[in-house]
Formats: C-alpha cells, sequence, structure tokens
C-alpha cells in the first residue's frame, strides 16, 4: 500500500524535506495588485518574490482556494494513479476555504477514481481521508513532519487519521509579525480578533513588537518587546527551554519571511540548532512561503513545537 501525504502552500517546510518525502503540495492562488500568481511552493519562484519586493505589498494582496473542480482535477491526475491511499492536511479551516473545498473535491473522487486508476494501470482499491490541520505555516509542516514518521512506521489508515487529530492539539505556536498593523489589518478583513486593537495602538505609539502565543491557530499577545530582535529572543529562548523539557515528536519548525542571509543572523538561532542537535530534534528551518508571508506580512516569524499543555514563559 502506498500512502501519500498532501499539504496546502500555506504549509511551511524547507524544500528539501519536502522533495525528500515526496509531499505533494496544493496550491493556492495569489493576487497582488490585480496580477495572479499560483503558489506551489517553488522554491525559485519564493525567491523572485523576496527580491522583488512584490511581498511588500502584501496588504494589498488577497489569498484564494483552488476551487473544488480544480482540485478534484488535481487529485484525479496526480493523486489516484500514484497511491492507494491519501492524507490530505489542509491550514485551519478557521482561516481558510481549502478544507471544505478539497472535502468537496474528495467525495467526487471516491465515486470516480476507478476510471482513472484503470488508465494508470493500478490496482485495487483507493482511499482518502482530508483533515483540517487547525495549523498555520510552521505548525502544518510540524504535523506533516510527523505524519510522515507515522506513515513510516506503518500505522493503519484508521490510527493515522486518530493519531494526526490527536497530536495537532498539542501544537504550539509562536507567531512574532514584523508589522504589527500589517497582520492587525489582514486580521480585520478576514474576522480574526486573534490582535487587538489596543496590541496596535501599543505597537504604534511605543514600538513594540509583540509575541503571540497560543495552541495551533488560535492565539493572543503574551509578550512585549521594544525590538523585532528582542522579541527573537525570547521566543527562542522559550523554544530552548521546551526543548529541554521533552518534546512529544523529534522535530521543531521555524519559518522565516527573510531573507536566507537574515534568518542566518538572527540572534539565538545558532543556540537553538546546538540544543537541538544536542537533543536529537531536527530543526524544519524554512523561509516562509508566499502565501503565508502574505497572510501574516513580510518579515514574521513563526516557531511550532509540540509538547505537553503549558504557558508561554519569559526564559531570560
Amino acid at each position: 500500500m502506498r500512502v501519500g501525504l498532501i499539504v496546502d502552500s500555506a504549509c511551511d517546510l524547507p524544500h528539501e524535506f519536502a522533495a525528500k518525502h515526496d509531499l505533494f503540495i496544493l496550491p493556492v492562488t495569489a493576487i497582488i495588485n490585480g496580477e495572479t500568481y499560483i503558489d506551489t511552493h517553488d522554491p525559485a519562484l519564493t525567491q523572485q518574490f523576496y527580491q522583488s519586493g512584490l511581498l511588500e505589498k502584501g496588504h494589498h494582496a488577497e489569498t484564494e482556494a483552488f476551487s473544488v473542480e480544480q482540485i478534484h482535477d488535481l487529485f484525479m491526475e496526480k493523486i489516484v494513479p500514484e497511491y492507494d491511499i491519501a492524507i490530505c492536511e489542509t491550514v485551519t479551516r478557521s482561516r481558510s476555504q481549502i478544507y471544505q473545498n478539497a472535502s468537496d473535491a474528495m467525495h467526487t473522487v471516491m465515486a470516480n477514481y476507478e476510471v482513472a486508476r484503470k488508465a494508470s494501470g493500478r490496482p485495487g482499491k483507493f482511499s482518502m481521508r482530508v483533515i483540517d490541520s487547525k495549523q498555520i505555516f510552521a505548525g502544518q509542516g510540524l504535523l506533516a513532519a510527523h505524519t510522515l514518521k507515522l506513515i513510516k512506521q506503518k500505522a493503519s489508515k484508521n490510527a493515522l487519521k486518530y493519531e494526526v487529530e490527536r497530536f495537532a492539539d498539542n501544537i504550539f505556536t509562536c507567531v512574532i509579525p514584523r508589522d504589527i498593523h500589517y497582520i492587525r489589518e489582514r486580521a480585520r478583513r478576514r474576522g480574526d480578533k486573534s490582535v487587538s486593537a489596543v496590541a496596535a495602538f501599543l505597537g504604534k505609539a511605543l514600538n513594540l513588537t509583540p509575541v503571540i502565543f497560543g495552541q495551533g491557530a488560535e492565539g493572543k499577545p503574551v509578550a512585549k518587546t521594544f525590538n523585532f530582535d528582542g522579541a527573537v529572543e525570547r521566543v527562542m529562548n522559550y523554544a530552548i527551554a521546551r526543548i529541554e523539557a521533552g518534546l512529544l515528536t523529534p522535530y521543531l519548525s521555524l519559518s522565516c519571511g527573510l531573507s536566507w542571509d537574515e534568518i542566518e543572523a538572527l540572534p539565538g538561532l545558532d543556540r537553538l540548532r546546538e540544543t537541538c542537535e544536542r537533543n536529537n530534534v531536527e530543526l524544519l528551518l524554512s523561509q516562509m512561503g508566499i502565501t503565508s508571508s502574505i497572510y501574516v506580512g513580510p518579515g514574521s516569524i513563526c516557531l511550532c513545537l509540540a509538547a505537553e499543555p503549558h504557558e508561554f514563559q519569559d526564559y531570560q
């Protein structure tokens, strides 16, 4: 039985990791200043966006889920002929239409897959599950890495779905927005109240940078610093302490809406790397994708780990 994992373009993972594990990327449409782009997590296109400054115009941009018909066609062409079981993990349904569209497409695929299977010469039945990851960005990447670990362990289809959904409830997310007003405006237009007007006002009045923390995609400001580097230091210290306390999976996911030179210069990154190596944790370090950068704003950072229930502690 060949099992395939599908994630959408909001999922941030190192390109090499995704390619090595043959992840299928469900594209997202980005519309910037009237121009339409298809985000497939192609590293060359992502780098082009960063270098061109297009992402700086993200507050004038929108992202759109592929339609049910587009997703159906992709599944029939790329997934049904290649896999016996397909697991599709989408960005949290509370922030996007992707989950609903993928679920609707799955039903039409399941009703019609036999023709595509026969034409491809692949025998046997096909089954599929669409799972709401309850995550954003690096959190989706962490869930995908853990799911691949479960697939490698040859978990049954039902056990896989149960374990993935249970694990998703133990993912904790830290987001550091470079521009609090950008993320607040984006959140306001999407009906997301996780960044309050008060936090935005403080950011403007005192030049404060908040750390937004919570389980999955639901977060609230838990720390405010006078500069971006200070916020990064706090999140790095938090992550290092949680690694040493013990994680629920041997991965930690960090995506950054920065150039690679800026990423390597992040305060505390070397200490985080050393702690990961010492504790046999793989650091999934990636450049934030087009979709996630538009959503949270260029220059932002998203760090995710899986652990027992806890609060954010400001380790100094």
